[in-house]
C-alpha cells in the first residue's frame, strides 16, 4: 500500500527552505540597491570605483616598517607595510597578554594576601578605563618622557631607553642565526608533545612521567643554551656625542606604547577569565589531589588547569579577537599600523571605500583565522564522549 506524500504547502521541511531562500532574496537586493545607489553617487562626483590606484606611488613614508619600503614604492606595498604591523603587535600582544593573564588571574586566587590585593587593583583598574586613555597615558606620559638619546637608561649595557623608543640586542639575518630558530622550533614541538603524553602518563605510569619531565627539561635547557651562544646577536651601541645608537633593534615609542597598552589591557580580561575558569573546577578535584600527596603547583598544572581550559578558551578567544580589534586605536598615536596606512592613502587618492574595504576584509580575515585556530584548540581539550 503506497504512502500518501505529505502536500507541499503542508510540509514543514519546504517551508524552512523556502524562508532561508527568501532571507537570501533580500539580502541580495539590499545589497544590490545600496551597491547601485553608491555606483550612482561616484559617478556624480566623477570618482570611478576601482583598485588601479594600488600600482601608483604612494609618495608618502612609513616610519614603523618590517620590510624595506621607500616613498617611491606602490600603495599596494605600503598597504602591506601596515599589514605587517599590525601582524607584528598581533602576534606578540596575544602572547604577552595570555603569559600575564594566567599570571595576574591565577594571582586572584592566591593565598597570598598582598598578591591577591595587587591582582586585585590591576584589574579592576584597567578594566574600568577606557583603553584610549591608557594608550596615551603611556605615550605621553611614559615614552615620550624618557631620557634623550645622548643620555638614555641603560640596562645591562645592551637595552637602552630613550624619548626615541627601545633598542635592544637582535640577531641578524644570517644561516646561523636561521639555523638556531629550526632547532629551537623543533625542540619545542618535541617539548609539547612530550608534556601531553606525560599528562597521559601521569596516573598509571608514574615513573615514565617523571622521566619524560627530565628529557623536557632537558631540552628546555638545550633551546637556552642556543638562544643564548647560537644566534648572532648584534648588541646596540651608543654613540653620545652624535646622539645615536648603532645596531640592535629600535622599538619606537609608538610601537611600544601601542604593544604595552593592548597587553596590560587585554590582560586584565584574560586575568577574569582564567580565575573564572580555575573557580569553576570542583573543588572536590583539589581535595582528591591533596588526598594523593600533590603539591600545590602539581595540583594546578596537571588537575585544575587542564579542566578549567574547558571554559577558559572559548571566553579567551573572544578577547584574542577584541585585541586584533583594538589594534587599530593605534592610528590615535601615531603608530604606522594598516588602518593608518588605510587613511593615508584615501586622503592622497580619494577612494575611501576601496580602502574601507580592504581593512575590513583584512580584520575579517585576521579574526576568522584566530577563531579558527582557538576553535581547534577548543576541541582538543574538550571531553571526548564515546
Amino acid at each position: 500500500m503506497n504512502e500518501e506524500k505529505t502536500p507541499l504547502w503542508r510540509d514543514e521541511r519546504f517551508w524552512q527552505m523556502a524562508g532561508q531562500v527568501l532571507i537570501v532574496i533580500i539580502l541580495l537586493i539590499i545589497i544590490s540597491y545600496f551597491g547601485n545607489n553608491l555606483n550612482q553617487n561616484l559617478e556624480q562626483l566623477g570618482i570611478k570605483f576601482g583598485f588601479d590606484f594600488l600600482d601608483r606611488p604612494a609618495s608618502f613614508n612609513i616610519g614603523d616598517k618590517v620590510i624595506t619600503y621607500q616613498s617611491t614604492d606602490p600603495y599596494s606595498k605600503a598597504i602591506l607595510v601596515g599589514l605587517l604591523n599590525t601582524l607584528r603587535v598581533l602576534l606578540i600582544g596575544i602572547i604577552l597578554a595570555t603569559f600575564l593573564g594566567i599570571m595576574i588571574g591565577i594571582g586572584r586566587l592566591s593565598d597570598n594576601w598582598l598578591v591577591r590585593q595587587i591582582s586585585s587593583i590591576y584589574v579592576q583598574t584597567l578594566r574600568n578605563t577606557p583603553l584610549l586613555l591608557q594608550l596615551f597615558c603611556w605615550y605621553f606620559a611614559v615614552f615620550l618622557k624618557l631620557p634623550k638619546i645622548e643620555n638614555p637608561l641603560t640596562f645591562l649595557n645592551s637595552i637602552y631607553l630613550s624619548n626615541r623608543g627601545m633598542d635592544i640586542p637582535w640577531p641578524e639575518n644570517t644561516t646561523k642565526t636561521w639555523l638556531s630558530l629550526a632547532l629551537i622550533f623543533i625542540s619545542i614541538i618535541v617539548s609539547l608533545l612530550l608534556w601531553w603524553k606525560r599528562l597521559k602518563l601521569i596516573e598509571n605510569e608514574a615513573k615514565s612521567g617523571k622521566n619524560l619531565l627530565y628529557i623536557i627539561l632537558g631540552l628546555s635547557v638545550f633551546s637556552l643554551l642556543i638562544l643564548i651562544f647560537g644566534l648572532d646577536w648584534k648588541i646596540p651601541q651608543l654613540n653620545a656625542q652624535i646622539g645615536f645608537i648603532k645596531g640592535g633593534l629600535n622599538l619606537s615609542p609608538e610601537f611600544a606604547t601601542i604593544l604595552f597598552g593592548l597587553t596590560f589591557y587585554t590582560a586584565a580580561f584574560i586575568a577574569e577569565i582564567v580565575r573564572a575558569g580555575i573557580q569553576s573546577v570542583d573543588k572536590g578535584q583539589t581535595e582528591a589531589a591533596k588526598a594523593l600527596g600533590l603539591k600545590s603547583g602539581l595540583i594546578l598544572q596537571l588537575v585544575i588547569f587542564p579542566q578549567a581550559l574547558r571554559v577558559i578558551i572559548p571566553p579567551l578567544t573572544s578577547e584574542f579577537v577584541n585585541l586584533a580589534k583594538n589594534s587599530s586605536l593605534a592610528v590615535a598615536i601615531g603608530y604606522n599600523d594598516i588602518y593608518a596606512v588605510a587613511n593615508t592613502t584615501s586622503n592622497q587618492t580619494g577612494k575611501a571605500i576601496e580602502m574601507l574595504l580592504i581593512v575590513m576584509t583584512t580584520y575579517l580575515i585576521i579574526n576568522l583565522i584566530i577563531s579558527s585556530i582557538m576553535n581547534i584548540f577548543n576541541r582538543l581539550v574538550q571531553i571526548k564522549e564515546r
